[in-house]
């Protein structure tokens, strides 16, 4: 009986935990809930060799603004069909920013992306972003900004490839 219980009490957390990861640091629980519609915030952060990504310099494109980190299960996952989509999509306007929110920083992302391959750019927040869009509360979470600037989808957990490109077909 103990260990039927203890199988689908493992059972049950590899399945949540496939959907998404808890992004917030224990005393940011309480924050608000993510931003889901409007402008979308505008940020400036650094990739790892210094290029600056500026969401505002984006405008007249569609962006998906992902936030991830390398220890997130379901971002890894995700992240293979995020650059099919971003390769066969970027001539009619698409670009994404991969945004980690790895405690760790570059030691760890850097690695990461160059063995994932991921031709997007890649930036690293401390919080400050996360906090604009409203507070993560788990990862990934993506959002998709038209090209006018405003945001008009948010997405919390993993998206599949097929799943991803009807979410951003629309915009293009």
């Amino acid at each position: 009986m103990i260990s039927r219980t203890v199988s689908a009490l493992v059972a049950l957390v590899l399945l949540v935990s496939s959907v998404s990861c808890d992004a917030r640091e224990p005393s940011k629980r309480e924050g608000p809930s993510a931003r889901s519609r409007g402008n979308a915030p505008n940020f400036v952060l650094k990739t790892s060799t210094g290029t600056e990504v500026e969401l505002q310099k984006l405008a007249g494109k569609v962006v998906v603004v992902n936030f991830w980190a390398t220890w997130c299960g379901p971002c890894r996952a995700e992240i293979p069909g995020m650059v099919e989509v971003y390769e066969k999509y970027k001539a009619k306007g698409l670009e994404i920013v991969g945004i980690s929110v790895d405690y760790s920083g570059w030691r760890v992302i850097n690695p990461f992306v160059e063995r994932m391959k991921i031709p997007y750019p890649v930036v690293w927040d401390q919080g400050e972003v996360a906090q604009a869009y409203g507070g993560i509360q788990a990862i990934p979470t993506t959002f998709i900004v038209d090209r006018q600037g405003n945001v008009v989808k948010r997405h919390m957990g993993y998206l599949s490839k097929e799943a991803f490109e009807e979410v951003i077909r629309p915009y293009l």
